[in-house]
């Protein structure tokens, strides 16, 4: 257990630091402009989900193979696997951006999301997708010094890149009064300033990562497919999961502004709670890709174990303090006085106390999916996905026409239970066939 809070640590602050970060946004767009373009962040959050979650999944999965190389100490094959997974990156990344900045309009359209806030959404729908490559690139970089063991190296990148988001968030909304895409334009500027530090420093201070020989910094089409294979899926779990989270907010959408601006300060408050399972989650992939890399099997029964006490401990926590605050909570996003803040800040409270009693179902769902992730079992965990997306759907088309806001408050926790009841009996499935292993 300390082994794990050691290297999950960083991981957690860092992420803690970029939800800070979006709570500070959501606050400042809500505040200074209104909850109108406060809800036109909302509106595309789900289709952001989609695609930036699968740069993410991508990004996660190909620096598994990376960890399982460094845990076997087979370091010629580890910077093989680093050389196609920074093109692949290139080529996946570019692609999405160029077909999600056409195709940005269309889907917010197909979601319903509402005319007076469309344009809005649509500005910065598209530059968020029109850096991509970025935010692409700035993941990998950092799974792949996190997939070496270092963790505290990749904290410092985001505390200096969540910083300067912060400072250009103040100065293109705050002082200069200009509209919301500037809030990602913000955000694009210091992940590209993040991505070229964080290359620049990998290169100079880890010798491990430099070629010796020349087949090492070749693009061969059978490591790509490799490392595809185990990216891909990850990718698409994020992506599949994300399908339900947009039928969900598009059924929101159709509620109207008040229940979109609640949904989008909700989920920013949502999304800062649980990035410290998210991240538990993390930490246990790169954990148990080293020692499935090691033969140490035994320890990853040890280190799940642990991660699990401490998610659900963490989880208590959350609830104990933020069902008497929720209302409170809420306020910081709404100017005082302001037309519907009443509904607004209720449909918060309403949201929040809905799905955080069902954190510890989250922190498991957390730990399971990566760990499995992690000993390579990539295609497995994508059907969790499957489990959360036809749960949501379900929720948006036969639930909240019958209940409105309430169903899509309890969206998330009905797609967490489903996700954890697949999950339980694969980790177990996945344990099993190790055993035999272990055993020699």
């Amino acid at each position: 257990m300390p082994q794990i809070l050691r290297f999950a640590l960083p991981l957690m602050l860092g992420n803690l630091l970029l939800q800070a970060y979006s709570l500070v946004d959501a606050t400042i767009v809500g505040r200074v402009l209104g909850i109108g373009p406060l809800a036109a962040i909302g509106a595309s959050s789900s289709v952001l989900f989609m695609i930036l979650g699968f740069s993410n999944g991508c990004s996660a999965g190909f620096c598994i193979p990376v960890a399982q190389r460094f845990g076997a100490r087979d370091y010629a094959q580890m910077r093989h696997y680093v050389s196609v997974s920074l093109r692949l990156a290139a080529w996946i990344s570019i692609g999405l951006a160029l077909i999600t900045c056409m195709l940005c309009r269309h889907i917010l359209l197909w979601m319903q999301t509402p005319t007076e806030i469309l344009d809005d959404a649509w500005s910065y729908l598209f530059v968020t997708f029109a850096g991509l490559p970025t935010l692409f690139y700035f993941n990998l970089l950092s799974g792949i010094i996190r997939a070496l063991g270092d963790s505290k190296t990749p904290f410092w990148f985001l505390v200096a890149g969540a910083l300067l988001n912060v400072v250009l968030d103040v100065i293109f909304v705050c002082l200069m009064g200009l509209g919301v895409a500037w809030a990602a334009v913000a955000s694009v500027v210091s992940q590209s300033t993040a991505a070229l530090a964080c290359y620049v420093y990998m290169r100079r201070a880890y010798p491990v990562l430099r070629y010796s020989e020349a087949w090492e910094n070749r693009f061969r089409w059978a490591t790509a497919g490799e490392v595809l294979t185990i990216g891909v899926p990850m990718g698409l779990q994020f992506s599949i999961t994300a399908i339900g989270s947009m039928m969900l907010q598009a059924a929101n959408n159709a509620l109207g502004t008040a229940c979109v601006a609640a949904f989008t300060a909700a989920m920013r408050i949502k999304m800062f709670l649980m990035c410290m399972m998210e991240n538990m989650g993390v930490a246990m992939a790169t954990y148990c890709g080293q020692n499935y890399g090691a033969q140490q099997r035994g320890r990853i029964l040890l280190g799940v174990r642990d991660a699990l006490f401490i998610v659900v401990a963490y989880a208590a926590v959350v609830l104990a303090c933020v069902w008497p605050t929720a209302y409170s909570l809420g306020a910081m996003f709404v100017q005082s006085g302001v037309e519907g803040e009443t509904d607004v800040l209720s449909g918060i409270q309403q949201f929040l106390r809905s799905s955080v009693p069902f954190y510890p179902v989250l922190g498991t769902l957390c730990v399971l999916r990566y760990s499995i992730q992690g000993m390579g079992y990539t295609r497995l965990s994508m059907l969790s996905g499957v489990s959360e997306m036809v749960a949501r759907v379900i929720v948006s088309l036969w639930a909240v026409p019958l209940w409105g806001y309430t169903a899509v408050c309890f969206g998330d926790p009905t797609a967490w239970v489903a996700a954890v009841c697949f999950l339980v009996p694969a980790f177990w499935w996945v344990i099993l066939r190790l055993r035999p292993a272990a055993a020699d």
